[in-house]
């Protein structure tokens, strides 16, 4: 059991800025299993005792109840990303007009999740900053899903009420013409989700526990995934005819309840901190030049670490994107070659049945790259040498290092200490695996067969769990020492003003007045959505490119619907191949040490230890540099934590 899944020896990280009294600390030896006594609690407590809680170690079981919500979002991703281009390639759009519908993705995640992000970080609702963008995304995505389901229904029935024939072209047209612009009020609505969850998380855990949480998001993740691809193998309507009596119209209702009922579960169960103890927020009402003025500021603020971060992800995912939206149709057209060749003259309804099978099949391929995906997400882990997640260990409390300590004479722990490879840290896995991935997409120009083109996508499953680990595992730490070395140079100069107090009464007034100057010239680092909104902006601003590009490619080099010897989708995705691999060269400029300066160290740990208790006991302070030093201890604890879902 690792010390951060454990919920028998819960730990208490006292809030920085705020001074408890030993009174105040909750009470050890919780139940074994139970989630953590924040968990749906209603008990009413004070702003010093609420921050408390919420520093206090948490759960496995916290962790699974925190992050599900991200597993049934996934499952209404998958529903997009592997049946949406064929069903608009159904109502008979051209591939190169597809590509540019796709575009609503990168430009509703450019500017609605920051400014979501923004507008959750001021909102100061009771139950939750965040919670009220979680709800309203999670039943707008399901009405879009379920309207988009029913198109042809509902546009074709009223029209039919003004005399038009359902089945004319001029029905058709106004049928594609609805479907593009749900696609985009179905873009807005799950960046609105995805970006209040993503933010939900950051904020209900604790600064030591952000490793934990995105690794155990990254599973259930890869769970979604999964569940999404099976379903999508499947011959629903054989099966759940009464959702509808086609393929799409039964993922989708399958995904609104997924999404639901897993955002309801986390909403419900998981206590978020009340926004109201932080005051009224810096700006009520935010605008759309406030919202750019402010989004182009902390973009100039931002670290060089996570900025690089930034650049990464920028040329990266001009080569994810594709892969994302046309796995499912590359390996669709693979599958259909032979029968287009065999009979080149199918009928409209033979068409759509073949294709239909071929869709299932590249559903398959995308199932075997979630397998793939998860199973790195669990293995992996055990071998990495840890770099930036060392700093983990120096929020546990004493009774828990001297825990891992005793862990480690038994026989699992040397084992798991054993399995770290020297020298494969995080940064260089994920350099790898973009090597990887550029290698599998440029050998899709030469897979000819269903099975080749499967274990190509099968493989990239590798670079998708890094691409759902690294980056946020490096900006989490980036913010925890951000955050480490704001405080201590905060206390630093507040020791000096109070020293000047102290030799001279008289200027009293002014020390205190100069107790705000950190706070001019050390402005508080930015909120959880601000930075993941910038960061989602480096994602999602480059899908523009590829889509773009896509387009461009598809209208060269496509063939029409039903006729062999296409193989655009492979040019697509080998060209998405070289992008990548610029951004594993950018990977390497990525730093690996995210150590704290001993000053600083030093100064956050008395502030650490004036925190946690007014006596002036050594024992309760705690040391930065002592378990940062010890890479062991460290590994062991990471992989405690990686492993925490497989004990249960």
């Amino acid at each position: 059991m690792s010390p951060s899944s454990s919920p028998s020896s819960p730990s208490r990280k006292t809030d920085r800025s705020t001074r408890i009294s030993p009174d105040e600390e909750p009470a050890q030896g919780a139940t074994q299993g139970r989630i953590n006594t924040d968990v749906g609690n209603d008990e009413s407590a004070t702003g010093s005792q609420d921050d408390d809680r919420f520093h206090e170690t948490k759960s496995v079981w916290y962790l699974i109840a925190l992050t599900i919500c991200l597993g049934g979002l996934q499952v209404a991703w998958a529903v997009e990303l592997s049946n949406g281009t064929p069903y608009l390639l159904s109502l008979g759009l051209s591939k190169s007009l597809m590509a540019l519908v796709w575009i609503a993705g990168p430009i509703t995640g450019t500017l609605v999740q920051p400014y979501v992000g923004m507008l959750s970080d001021n909102c100061r609702v009771p139950w939750g900053k965040r919670k009220p963008f979680v709800l309203g995304g999670a039943a707008a995505t399901s009405l879009a899903y379920m309207f988009l389901a029913w198109i042809r229904e509902i546009v074709g029935g009223f029209l039919s009420l003004f005399g038009a024939d359902p089945q004319s072209e001029g029905v058709k047209t106004v049928i594609i013409i609805v479907a593009v612009i749900w696609i985009y009020v179905l873009d807005v609505a799950v960046n609105t989700v995805q970006a209040s969850i993503r933010a939900f998380i950051l904020d209900c855990t604790p600064s030591h526990q952000q490793e934990a949480a995105n690794s155990m998001a990254s599973r259930v993740v890869g769970l979604g995934n999964i569940i999404g691809y099976i379903a999508g193998g499947i011959n629903l309507p054989r099966y759940v005819w009464f959702f509808g009596s086609s393929q799409f119209k039964d993922l989708c209702a399958i995904a609104s309840i997924a999404l639901c009922s897993t955002v309801l579960f986390s909403t419900t169960v998981i206590r978020e901190r009340n926004p109201q103890l932080d005051g009224r927020p810096a700006e009520d009402r935010l605008g759309l030049i406030s919202f750019f003025v402010k989004i182009f500021a902390a973009i100039k603020r931002l670290p060089p670490q996570i900025y690089k971060v930034c650049v990464v992800q920028f040329f990266a995912w001009v080569g994810f994107f594709p892969m994302l939206f046309y796995t499912s149709s590359y390996i669709g057209d693979i599958y259909v070659q032979p029968f287009l060749e065999e009979n080149p003259h199918m009928t409209p309804a033979e068409l759509d049945e073949l294709y239909e099978r071929a869709t299932r099949t590249g559903t398959h391929a995308l199932l075997i790259f979630a397998i793939t995906s998860l199973t790195t997400n669990v293995v992996l882990p055990f071998f990495i040498d840890p770099t930036y997640d060392t700093h983990s260990a120096a929020h546990m409390a004493p009774n828990q290092n001297r825990g891992i300590d005793d862990d480690d004479t038994s026989g699992i722990r040397k084992w798991i200490k054993r399995l770290v490879i020297p020298g494969f840290t995080l940064r260089r896995a994920w350099m790898f695996s973009h090597i990887l991935f550029a290698v599998s997409m440029i050998s899709t120009l030469f897979a000819r067969t269903i099975e080749a083109a499967t274990a190509l996508i099968g493989l990239i499953g590798i670079t998708w769990a890094l691409t759902l680990w690294a980056p946020w595992a490096i900006i989490s730490a980036e913010i925890s020492r951000r955050q480490v070395m704001y405080q201590a140079r905060k206390q630093q100069l507040s020791h000096i003003t109070q020293a000047v107090a102290e030799r001279n009464q008289q200027i009293t007034s002014n020390a205190s007045s100069r107790e705000g100057h950190p706070q001019d010239h050390e402005p508080e680092p930015d909120q959880g959505g601000v930075i993941l909104g910038i960061h989602n902006m480096a994602i999602a601003s480059p899908q523009m490119i590829a889509t773009l590009g896509s387009s461009v490619i598809f209208r060269f080099f496509q063939k029409p619907r039903g006729v062999p010897g296409d193989y655009s989708y492979s040019i697509v995705l080998a060209s998405g191949g070289l992008f990548v691999l610029f951004a594993a060269y950018l990977v390497h400029k990525i730093e690996d040490d995210m150590s704290i300066p001993p000053e600083a160290a030093d100064l956050y740990t008395a502030e650490e230890g004036e925190a946690s208790t007014d006596l002036h006991s050594p024992v309760r302070k705690r040391s930065i540099n002592q378990p940062r030093a010890s890479l062991e201890q460290a590994t062991i604890a990471r992989n405690s934590s990686f492993g925490a879902g497989l004990e249960y």
